[in-house]
């Protein structure tokens, strides 16, 4: 029986990463921040107070550099071991962190509580559905007028098409690390529908460090109407 026949979730690349987020060698390459977060960070910090999520935190590599910017910071996943991890690297530097252990699909939080909400290499783990849950979760947290920052899957991607379809774009390969679990690709096109509440006023295709490996990077500004 094929994997689309038999798989009932697609939100479960937690699994994976909870047992990376386990070892030295797991977390070893995510560590630093992004570029392109740490410059935002820094634009906003000039700004005034800003409460910040960084959703689907893993080790807290984002959270932390928040926490120095002096952001009143809130770091969210489904893994134990990488909250865990962050929660000690947030008290050896003294640094005030609220962690919440919950689903991207229910973000434990009020409606309009974040200036900023960052995702990167997140939400795109599951089918059609699941990212729009999560785009709708989002936006239902942020502030109008606030700002999303993140990445999705572009369908330039070496591993699109690879694997099982057990959704529209959206491709399983087993025996693969993360990739036994559901992954969502899109075009600039979809990408654009899936964030139709926002202003979208960054975007690029850009390649990781892996060959082949593009991903969309974004800013959008939730819609004030």
């Amino acid at each position: 029986m094929s994997i689309s026949q038999t798989l009932e979730k697609t939100d479960t690349a937690h699994l994976a990463w909870d047992k990376r987020w386990q070892t030295e060698e797991g977390r070893a390459d995510w560590l630093r921040p992004a570029e392109d977060v740490s410059t935002l960070i820094g634009k906003l910090a000039q700004n005034g107070p800003v409460k910040a999520l960084d959703l689907g935190c893993g080790v807290g590599r984002h959270a932390l550099a928040f926490a120095r910017a002096g952001f009143d910071t809130h770091a969210m996943d489904l893994s134990e071991a990488g909250l865990q991890e962050l929660q000690e690297s947030a008290r050896a530097e003294d640094l005030k962190i609220a962690t919440h252990l919950a689903s991207m699909t229910e973000l434990p939080f009020e409606d309009n509580s974040f200036d900023y909400v960052l995702s990167f290499n997140v939400i795109y783990h599951g089918d059609p559905e699941i990212v729009r849950t999560c785009i709708s979760e989002i936006a239902r947290v942020l502030k109008p007028g606030g700002l999303y920052q993140g990445t999705m899957l572009s369908k330039r991607n070496a591993n699109f098409g690879i694997g099982d379809e057990v959704a529209p774009d959206t491709w399983v390969r087993e025996g693969d690390d993360d990739k036994d679990h559901p992954h969502y690709y899109c075009s600039a096109g979809e990408l654009v529908d899936l964030f139709g509440r926002f202003e979208l006023s960054y975007l690029e295709d850009k390649l990781h460090s892996k060959p082949g490996s593009w991903h969309w990077h974004l800013i959008a500004e939730l819609n004030k109407n």
